[in-house]
């Protein structure tokens, strides 16, 4: 009888241990994190096919319909009167100022004087440009190199100016692109609202030549500018301006622009 009564003790006590073993396993499948993992099936449940273990990570998503667009989309160049973001080149920035329009497609050309004896040298810029005769003085020249003037003409507050300097704005590929941001620049020495016409663009002996009207309310002046390399770290500047007060004297602008030369 012990022996029976052994038997099934032991009998019982196997059954206790497994109902205890069945409720200290995990209720959820997604807390088995530590156990094994079975292989799965030879056929998935749904009828895509299942992806090959050998492959690599899956890629990352592809850019959005508008995120394409934006990057396939190139910058616009800017139009007259836009404002500019940065970043933006400084014939970007030409163009899109109001004052100064494009050149045309053929500018005229004007035919150069021949420059004369009597020269002013500016060894900063490395140039020799014409010195005025009648009623042209040389003049303080800061913040320039050289400077001629005419007398302030009685009810004006302007007069005609030829100055030289280095060029004062950054160097472009093309003296012609050098020339026209040159230009824009001098906009600085006329009223604020102060708008160019182009008379004139060509080329000169190491760089550009440009002649305009300046427009101002119901006022104008006759201007020049040439840009040439006078074989310094940087172009020479020659810029000429005379109001239509002094407009007898308008030819000067064109005289002392085209006389610019290379000073040896």
């Amino acid at each position: 009888m012990r022996v029976i009564y052994r038997g099934c003790a032991l009998a019982a006590a196997v059954a206790v241990a497994a109902v205890g073993l069945v409720f200290v396993l995990p209720s959820r499948s997604d807390e088995v994190v530590t156990g094994q993992i079975a292989a799965p099936s030879a056929m998935p449940a749904s009828s895509e096919p299942a992806p090959s273990p050998s492959l690599p990570p899956s890629p990352s998503p592809s850019p959005s319909p508008t995120q394409s667009l934006a990057a396939a989309t190139p910058r616009p160049t800017p139009t007259p009167g836009t404002s500019l973001a940065p970043g933006y080149t400084a014939l970007e920035a030409l163009y899109a100022d109001i004052r100064v329009p494009r050149l045309p497609a053929k500018p005229k050309r004007l035919a150069l004087r021949a420059p004369g004896k009597r020269v002013i040298e500016d060894t900063r810029s490395g140039l020799a440009v014409p010195r005025l005769g009648g009623k042209w003085k040389r003049h303080g020249a800061a913040p320039f190199t050289t400077k001629q003037v005419l007398p302030i003409k009685r009810g004006s507050a302007r007069r005609g100016v030829f100055v030289t300097s280095p060029l004062p704005i950054e160097e472009q590929a093309e003296p012609r692109d050098t020339a026209l941001l040159a230009a824009r620049w001098t906009l600085n020495h006329h009223p604020k609202d102060a708008t160019i016409s182009w008379i004139a663009s060509q080329p000169v002996k190491g760089g550009w030549l440009l002649v305009y009207q300046v427009k101002y309310g119901k006022r104008s002046s006759r201007a020049a500018v040439a840009v040439v390399d006078g074989g310094m770290a940087k172009p020479g500047l020659a810029f000429a301006s005379v109001p239509d007060t002094q407009r007898s004297r308008w030819a000067d602008v064109t005289r002392a622009a085209s006389g610019v030369r290379v000073l040896k």
